[in-house]
């Protein structure tokens, strides 16, 4: 059979690129070990968090499908970091874990162009370093003019709990493993990392009446712009706090734990660290916090959210007990630490495509990354330019002033990774302008623009643009200090009311005044939808901030425009450090600005660099 696309692996990465690849009208292939791990929850069902949060926005705004089946199979959401600034706000929901699975199965099932096939990928075809299809294990081969590998945990898979250790991947699916030699064959550097998952106990078994409740939020930003109806909180989550006979239980037991004992070689996230390495690493900190998630509506499993453990399983239930409120809590299903292959991200172009294999791309935990929403972020540009590619367009690279995203893959291909990736607020300097709430201002014009955004996605976008440009229009209204409205509004927000006339948005800037207590004075101004408003204050609020990291962008700008050329011999260049030749040739940036960002590249090597390339141009 012949494709045009053939993906390899149905976790978030999987989908996405599959469901991008076949919306740009592609006939697509859908590779995957098992049906019923399409888009599994193999962790914690929440989709969101710090940073995570903006991912899928970003996604959900170029035409992917995360955020719209985050936003249908919602169970429990909030807003986190509320209290901050809005570059720091991020939406997190408990995603119902069945439901989660069934919808995208279901959406996969029905898209146009998408065929799924449940079969092992076992050989990545190539000829003159160019891919040209797939082999798997039981002997079918399919040609296609592009792959891409999302084969997330699956690679050489072992699951390991104390003593015992499985060759599988998670919740027990089959692992992957013949693909791991077809890519050390292609010349991959090939890598072993970890991550693991917590317990799941009987929601029954639990004393509630001693914990804290979680509540969540009503009236916040959904993950999609195109959801209509916000999702409802239907469950609540509760808290309770590890103690100093869990951290007993722990470091009496430390020998026999994988992380400790050495039968654990891969290396583990550094943001997501097992409880064991909590306990052992702060010491001095006498409790850990841990909150306990119901994982569907249709089942009474609860998940224990940072009890993330390796242990024997005697040891697991002694852990558990120890606990407030779970002192009788019934182990449904023990935590496990799992292994699994990866690849150097620094291998691929900042399309994610291979450097040395045209046509062959990669995304997701494959390329050493950790999470959901960054797989999935990976899995829609994977999929937007191999569909590019074939149709003989030019690729989207996403800058770090675009999106998420863009930082995400940047650090990915041009840092590369050490350990299991996480994105996070602080990795993006340019956070401010690179908010949740316009996501679909920064990218939708893109995804309409290349086919994958509907006519239906777009026209809710300009909708709401028209909204948010008229607003500020209005926002730019003089109000007199005279006027007795705006008198009983400086004064309810205690500030000191202007001489002079003022601006309506310059009224907003006020650190105590707010569009709510705003329009409560000033109606005409109060007739727009609630994310309108919203958009509107930050807009006047932080003005001046965004107007500073605007210059800072054009100063980046101004590096990114030195193109350097693909044939460029760094070991020709006179000036330029031993290591940053090094870096430099195996990096293979495509501009002054990505070369400043490798490590081990220093401003004096990017002088020299950027003199030499403008002498070639000259000359």
């Amino acid at each position: 059979m012949e494709y045009d696309v053939i993906v390899i692996g149905s976790g978030h990465a999987g989908c996405e690129a599959c469901l991008a690849t076949a919306r740009m009208g592609l006939k697509t292939l859908l590779l995957t070990l098992n049906l019923d791990s399409i888009a599994f929850l193999a962790c914690n069902p929440n989709i969101g968090g710090t940073a995570k949060g903006q991912l899928v926005s970003e996604i959900d705004a170029l035409g992917g499908e995360i955020g719209v089946n985050a936003d249908k199979c919602t169970i429990q959401r909030k807003m986190l970091n509320s209290s901050k600034g809005p570059a720091v706000q991020s939406l997190r929901a408990q995603t119902d874990k069945v439901m989660y699975h069934t919808e995208m199965k279901k959406t996969l099932e029905n898209c146009k162009n998408l065929f799924i096939k449940q079969a092992e990928a076992s050989e990545i075809l190539v000829k003159d370093n160019c891919v040209y299809g797939v082999k798997t294990a039981q002997g079918e081969t399919y040609i296609s003019k592009a792959v891409i590998v999302c084969t997330g945990v699956y690679l050489k898979a072992r699951i390991i709990t104390g003593e015992y250790i499985n060759d599988c991947g998670p919740n027990g699916f089959a692992a992957a493993n013949y693909l791991t030699k077809s890519l050390m064959d292609l010349g991959f550097t090939v890598r072993r990392f970890k991550t693991g998952t917590p317990v799941r106990v009987h929601g029954k078994t639990i004393d509630y009446s001693v914990l804290e409740e979680q509540l969540g939020e009503d009236n916040i930003q959904n993950f999609s712009f195109i959801t209509k109806k916000s999702p409802k909180n239907k469950i609540k989550c509760y808290l309770t706090y590890t103690n100093e006979e869990t951290h007993k239980i722990i470091l009496d037991n430390l020998d026999r734990a994988p992380m400790y004992s050495g039968v654990i070689t891969g290396l583990g996230p550094r943001y997501c660290p097992s409880i064991e390495t909590k306990v052992v690493r702060f010491k001095d900190k006498e409790r850990h916090q841990l909150f306990l998630e119901p994982e569907a509506l249709t089942t009474n499993e609860v998940y224990i959210q940072g009890f993330s453990t390796s242990m024997p399983v005697e040891i697991q239930e002694k852990m558990v007990h120890s606990l407030k409120g779970l002192e009788h809590a019934h182990i449904m299903r023990d935590a496990y630490a799992i292994e699994y292959d990866c690849i150097d991200s620094t291998e691929l172009y900042p399309t994610l495509e291979s450097k040395n294999i045209s046509g062959l791309y990669f995304a997701g935990q494959v390329n050493g990354t950790s999470g959901y929403e960054e797989a999935a972020a990976q899995g829609i540009m994977a999929g937007i330019n191999s569909a590019l590619k074939i149709k003989g367009k030019e690729p989207v690279v996403l800058k770090r002033n675009e999106a998420y995203i863009g930082v995400l893959i940047d650090d990915l291909t041009t840092k590369g990774t050490n350990e299991p990736y996480r994105m996070m607020t602080s990795r993006a300097e340019y956070r401010l302008i690179l908010r949740q709430d316009n996501a679909d201002l920064r990218l939708t014009e893109l995804g309409y623009k290349i086919g994958l955004a509907t006519k239906q996605r777009y026209n809710i976008f300009l909708k709401r643009k028209n909204n948010i440009n008229e607003l500020l229009t209005k926002m730019e209204k003089i109000l007199s200090p005279a006027n007795k409205s705006l008198q009983m509004l400086f004064e309810e927000a205690n500030e000191t009311l202007p001489k002079s006339g003022i601006k309506a948005k310059d009224v907003l800037k006020r650190s105590n005044i707010n569009f709510e207590m705003f329009e409560k004075y000033f109606n005409e101004f109060s007739d727009y939808p609630t994310d309108v408003k919203k958009q509107v204050e930050i807009e006047c609020k932080y003005e001046g901030y965004l107007t500073r990291q605007d210059v800072a962008i054009d100063q980046a700008k101004r590096q990114e425009s030195i193109v350097i050329p693909s044939e460029i011999d760094y070991n020709k260049i006179k000036g330029l450090r031993i290591e940053a030749q090094q870096k430099l040739s195996d990096i293979r940036p495509f501009n002054i600005g990505q070369a400043s960002r490798i490590s081990g590249v220093s401003p004096a090597d990017i002088a020299v660099l950027t003199v030499y390339i403008k002498t070639m141009n000259k000359k």
